[in-house]
C-alpha cells in the first residue's frame, strides 16, 4: 500500500496558504492567523521545490499581503533565490537547455522575481534575476540548429518532449518572463537588455502564441501556424498570453500592440466555442481566471467600457458555478474563485498571477 501524500498546507496553489490569502484580502486577520498557523505547523520548505507557490516564498507572499513579512522570512527567501539563480547560471554555462522549472512562474525564477517585485523596496537581487530572464532572449545552438534560449526538453508535467518545445503559457512558458519584465519596467526596475528581451518574447508570441506550445517540427514548418481548438484560460491560451502582450505594449509604449492584444482578449471572451471549453470556475483554467484577466485588461485599456458586459457576464457565470468546486485552495479551488468574484485587489493578491 502506498503511503499517503503529505498534506500540502504550505502550498499557495491548493493548500491553506491560499485560504489565508482570501481571509487577508477580506480583512479577516483573525481567521488568517489561525489558517496560517495550520499551514506552517509541519514546517516550511526552503528546498528545491520552494517557489512562489510553495514553501517559504509562498509564505512571504501571503504575509506580505497583510504587511507582515519580516526580515527573517525575506532573508530565507533571498538565500533560496540566490541558490536557484546560481544553478541557472551553471546550467547556462554548461550549454544545456533550461527546464521549465528553472524560469517559469509556478516553480521558477519568474515567480520568484514577481515576489521580489512586491516588496516595498525591491532588492538588488531582483535585478540579478531579471538579468537572467533577459538572457533567455539570446538564441542557442543545439546540434547545428538555432533555437530560442528558453527552448526546453521537458513539458509542464515533467514529461520529456522529443526535440523539445517552446512553451508559450503564462504559467509555464515565455509569456511569464515577458510579463514580469514588462511589469518590472512599469515599476521603474530596468536592467540592460530588458527592452530588447521584451521585444523578442513579444515577437515570438506574435508568431506562435496561437498555440499552447510549439514543437521542433512546428517550428520548421513553412508559413504561419494555424490556431488549434483550445480552452481559453489564464494559465494557457489566448487570455493569459494576450495580457502579457498588453503589458509588453505598455512597457514599450506601443499603442498598436496594445490594441491588438486587447482585441485578442475580446475575441477570446466572445467566442462561444472557446468559452464552451471552460468546464470549471477556477483561477488556473476556469471562469475565475478569465474574470480577473478581463478586469486587469480593462483597467489598462483606453476603452475600458467595452469590457464591462463581458466582465458582468463572467461574474454571473462564476457565481453560478463556484459552489461546485471541490477543493478549498487558490489556483484550483474556492478561495481563488471567491477572490475573483469579490472583485477587490486591496492587497495586490493578483500579482501572484502576473497580471498586475
Amino acid at each position: 500500500m502506498n503511503a499517503p501524500a503529505p498534506p500540502r498546507t504550505q502550498d499557495l496553489s491548493e493548500g491553506l496558504l491560499g485560504v489565508a490569502l482570501l481571509c487577508i484580502e477580506r480583512g479577516d486577520l483573525t481567521s488568517a492567523r489561525v489558517t496560517l498557523r495550520q499551514a506552517v505547523a509541519s514546517g516550511v520548505s526552503v528546498g528545491g521545490n520552494a517557489s512562489l507557490f510553495h514553501g517559504a516564498p509562498a509564505l512571504e507572499f501571503v504575509l506580505g499581503r497583510a504587511g507582515r513579512a519580516d526580515n527573517g522570512v525575506r532573508d530565507v527567501v533571498d538565500r533560496l533565490v540566490t541558490t536557484r539563480l546560481e544553478a541557472a547560471r551553471r546550467r547556462q554555462a554548461s550549454g544545456a537547455l533550461p527546464r521549465l522549472a528553472e524560469f517559469d512562474l509556478i516553480r521558477g525564477l519568474t515567480g520568484l522575481a514577481a515576489l521580489l517585485l512586491t516588496r516595498a523596496e525591491p532588492p538588488p537581487l531582483l535585478e540579478q534575476v531579471l538579468t537572467h530572464l533577459v538572457s533567455l532572449a539570446q538564441p542557442v545552438d543545439v546540434g547545428g540548429r538555432t533555437l530560442p534560449g528558453w527552448w526546453s526538453m521537458d513539458g509542464p508535467g515533467h514529461e520529456e518532449i522529443l526535440g523539445g518545445h517552446g512553451n508559450n503559457g503564462l504559467a509555464h512558458g515565455i509569456a511569464g518572463p515577458l510579463a514580469i519584465l514588462s511589469l518590472a519596467a512599469r515599476h521603474g526596475v530596468q536592467v540592460p537588455g530588458q527592452r530588447d528581451a521584451i521585444e523578442v518574447f513579444a515577437g515570438w508570441l506574435d508568431s506562435y502564441g496561437c498555440r499552447y506550445w510549439v514543437t521542433l517540427g512546428e517550428l520548421t514548418t513553412a508559413g504561419p501556424l494555424e490556431p488549434l481548438p483550445a480552452r481559453p484560460s489564464w494559465c494557457y491560451g489566448q487570455p493569459g498570453i494576450a495580457r502579457a502582450q498588453q503589458l509588453a505594449a505598455l512597457a514599450l509604449h506601443d499603442p498598436a500592440r496594445q490594441h491588438g492584444a486587447e482585441n485578442t482578449i475580446m475575441g477570446a471572451l466572445t467566442d462561444p466555442a472557446g468559452i464552451g471549453r471552460i468546464t470549471d470556475a477556477t483561477l488556473c483554467h476556469g471562469l475565475a481566471g478569465l474574470l480577473v484577466v478581463a478586469r486587469a485588461v480593462a483597467v489598462d485599456s483606453p476603452a475600458p467600457d467595452r469590457f464591462a458586459p463581458l466582465i458582468e457576464d463572467l461574474a454571473g457565470r462564476l457565481a453560478a458555478d463556484l459552489d461546485r468546486l471541490p477543493k478549498p485552495g487558490f489556483m484550483e479551488g474556492r478561495a481563488g474563485a471567491h477572490l475573483a468574484l469579490d472583485g477587490t485587489n486591496t492587497t495586490g493578491w493578483t500579482r501572484a498571477l502576473l497580471i498586475t
